[in-house]
């Protein structure tokens, strides 16, 4: 149930590519894209003299994000990677408004690789991450689709010999003084020659007609129904072939020797090549390339065959207070604090290594021609995989040209800022392209089992934790330490970890929205042979777990109602206090339930964005928790597309939810257990709870919806399980324990 309070060039949003839709090749497509008026637009930055005065006669392209073609077709250009987010409908959305065009004649197509055009204004690379989709493209969305609407609105003043003020625009139509009317494309080519305007005024937001709008439909939804949308694995090129890589089995592994004479042999193999990732059997199509796989003949050496989870977990108890730690935040009076306390919490909170499990698994398709490298892929981060993808080729960046897929999902797996699956693209292409036969495209296909046991996890943690109250009911110290991986470390993102400190590692411990005082954070980032990753929502993941039940152990200690202490701690942070409000209001929070259900709460703060939840929980006979209901109220500033927020939050509810109950990567002598969707459980259909979205109106730039539903989720389901079972969780996941009804 969804509750709303008041409310590359040629690549196409729907998946499909120049060099690939129907099966045509490039030159195909050309000749074919020629005979039908196919509009080529420049990509430049909003604003460049060079744009302005480029030859109109096929349209207009008053900015990098929009063309209008003759017939009043409107495409608008889509910087940041579609992996069911819904990004492409928000960002669409957000140009149709300024630009008030026909909704029914808009096109999209995502952006080629290209930074200085089509940077994300968050952090100054091309790429999709964060949360920061809508909330960097907001400003920059609405000036260019305000421009194009003006030289529009001028060129038909011109035509027409009237003020622009007298002109107004609905729906794609230009409407003058007298009666005359125009659609966008009568006056395309005229707006063409205009200069490009500065500083255009935006419309009030009281005039939207779009955005906020429950109406407007995602844009990819039938070529998704219809199955016309192109993923990775469905690229076909002429002569293509498919390679899956023999990898090590254990972390740290490295192969000593191998003897593909028995893969060479299995009916469609074409080449077996070592590659940096391990051993590729390429052929002509994925089984031959999995059977090719199994004959081969490897010998690796045992890698880090000590490593385990439970190994780790105890190194990372011991630890805390020892040397080395870095200091997030101190306080000299935490220790007298916490001596002088009446009542106090000690705990130890282990949270394990979790996988993205993206139903789509690792895939790219890489081509070495006519002195270029050509990819096509769910390219997350364009920045990184060009750059990557060229130092793999030894190519400059300028001749790697990428084709953006749409994915399908990815929660921070396809955003790693090293392009794994695109170097292993590249690598295999560049291996066999010395072949006789090799010049060919090649798939490099990741099986579940590749993608689930390959690392790249949401890093395993400890949260060793003490806080006192004192004998007035406040907070008299809180001495906290975390204990896991760096994300930053090791790689392009290094420079972000300051004074020993990745503040992924302890964002939603510090900063906090509540009012502590006398808190001291420490942090140790030990190295694995494990490499991690972030994941939807990053440290927010473990973070707000540990401070939203250690908020439900304080209140109880202080004999106050879950909600109302928090409140207390929150007097300075209104939009936080309000989303908790409004959780609490439409969740019923505090009613009587029925026998063998509970209630709990928990709000945070990530990404700019307010979310609160709560939550009604029951027991099932094994022993196992249901969550039956969860209310959610969300503050991210203005609702772009309140159906997409609703949905993100949904989608939140039920990836947090599979986490809490089911998500753990165990490691043992080295190698990861899980493989599949059957060791390693997403959430099925019965499990889902009814969700209630509540979006809270306001006037606030958008803020990111993709991850923020996510944190309070497990904390909220522990909660409540504490109030029905007595038992407070420590370790996650959920199935790690059994419960009974107190």
């Amino acid at each position: 149930m969804r509750i709303f309070e008041d409310g590359n060039i040629g690549t196409a949003i729907d998946g499909s590519t120049a060099s690939t839709r129907d099966g045509l090749n490039r030159r195909d497509f050309l000749k074919s894209g020629a005979a039908a008026g196919f509009v080529l637009a420049l990509q430049l930055p909003l604003g460049n003299k060079a744009m302005a005065a480029a030859p109109a006669a096929s349209g207009f392209a008053p900015n990098a994000f929009i063309r209008i073609a003759p017939d009043s077709t409107v495409t608008f250009v889509i910087k940041h990677h579609e992996m069911g987010q819904g990004s492409t409908t928000g960002l669409a959305t957000i140009l149709a408004e300024e630009l008030d065009c026909d909704w029914a004649k808009v096109k999209t197509e995502y952006a080629p690789a290209d930074t200085p055009t089509y940077k994300n204004l968050a952090f100054g690379a091309q790429g999709t991450g964060g949360s920061t989709a809508i909330a960097n493209s907001w400003p920059q969305m609405r000036q260019a689709g305000a421009t194009a609407r003006a030289m529009l609105v001028s060129a038909a003043a011109q035509k027409w010999k009237v003020k622009p003020e007298q002109i107004q625009v609905s729906a794609g139509v230009i409407s003058g003084p007298a009666g005359q009317k125009a659609a966008f494309g009568d006056v395309a080519a005229a707006a063409a020659k205009l200069p490009v305007p500065k500083d255009v005024p935006l419309k009030d937001p009281k005039n939207f007609v779009l955005v906020g709008k429950q109406q407007t439909r995602r844009v990819d939804s039938i070529a998704k129904c219809t199955g016309k949308a192109m993923y990775t694995m469905d690229v076909k090129l002429p002569g293509m072939l498919t390679a899956v890589i023999a990898r090590p089995p254990a972390f740290g592994a490295q192969l000593k020797s191998f003897d593909d004479s028995a893969a060479k042999a299995v009916p469609g193999v074409k080449f077996v090549v070592k590659v940096p990732e391990g051993v590729a059997v390429v052929a002509t199509g994925t089984w031959a390339a999995l059977q090719g796989r199994k004959a081969l003949k490897l010998d690796w050496d045992g890698g880090a065959a000590a490593l385990s989870t439970e190994a780790m977990f105890a190194d990372y108890r011991k630890r805390v207070g020892g040397a080395g730690a870095a200091s997030v935040t101190r306080s000299e009076q935490t220790a007298s604090g916490l001596k002088s306390a009446a009542k106090s919490v000690d705990a130890v909170y282990e949270f394990p290594y979790l996988a993205h499990a993206a139903m789509e698994p690792m895939n790219c398709v890489a081509w070495l021609h006519d002195g270029i490298i050509e990819t096509w892929g769910g390219h997350q981060f364009p920045t990184f995989d060009q750059n990557f993808a060229a130092q793999a080729a030894g190519l400059p960046p300028e001749k790697v040209k990428l084709n953006t897929l749409v994915s399908g999902g990815s929660f921070g797996r396809r955003a790693n800022a090293w392009s794994d699956f695109t170097v292993e693209a590249v690598n295999v292409a560049k291996a066999i392209s010395t072949l006789p036969g090799g010049k060919v495209p090649v798939r490099v296909q990741q099986t579940r089992e590749d993608d689930m046991r390959g690392g790249l996890y949401r890093p395993q943690y400890i949260h060793a934790v003490k806080v006192g109250l004192g004998s007035d009911g406040h907070i008299a110290g809180w001495q906290h330490t975390v204990v896991g991986q760096s994300i930053m470390a090791g790689g392009p993102m290094a420079s972000l970890i300051k004074d020993g400190v990745d503040e992924t590692s302890v964002e939603g411990v510090w900063p906090t929205p509540y009012a502590l005082s006398n808190a001291t954070v420490d942090l140790y980032s030990p190295e694995q042979p494990v490499r991690p990753l972030w994941w939807r929502s990053v440290g927010h993941t473990h973070t707000a777990f540990v401070m939203e039940t250690l908020m439900d152990e304080l209140a109880g200690l202080a004999r106050q109602d879950a909600v109302a202490w928090r409140l207390n701690l929150l007097k300075e942070q209104p939009r936080l206090a309000g989303v908790l409000k409004l959780a609490a209001e439409k969740g019923g929070w505090g009613k009587t339930l029925p026998k063998g259900k509970a209630q709990g709460v928990a709000c945070h703060f990530s990404f700019n964005t307010y979310v609160a939840q709560v939550v009604e929980v029951s027991l099932k006979p094994d022993g196992s928790p249901r969550v039956e209901r969860v209310t959610v109220a969300v503050d991210c500033g203005v609702p772009v597309n309140p159906d997409q927020i609703a949905a993100q939050m949904e989608g939140c509810v039920g990836f947090g939810l599979a986490a809490a109950l089911y998500g753990e990567i165990e490691i043992e002598q080295g190698k990861v257990k899980q493989g599949n969707y059957h060791e390693y459980k997403v959430l099925r259909i019965p499990d889902m709870p009814v969700v209630e979205v509540h979006i809270v109106p306001s006037t606030e730039a958008p803020t990111g919806v993709g991850e923020p539903g996510v944190p309070p989720l497990a904390p909220a389901v522990a909660n409540a399980l504490a109030k029905l079972t007595g038992q407070r969780v420590r370790r996650l996941p959920f199935a790690r324990h059994k419960f009974t009804q107190a």
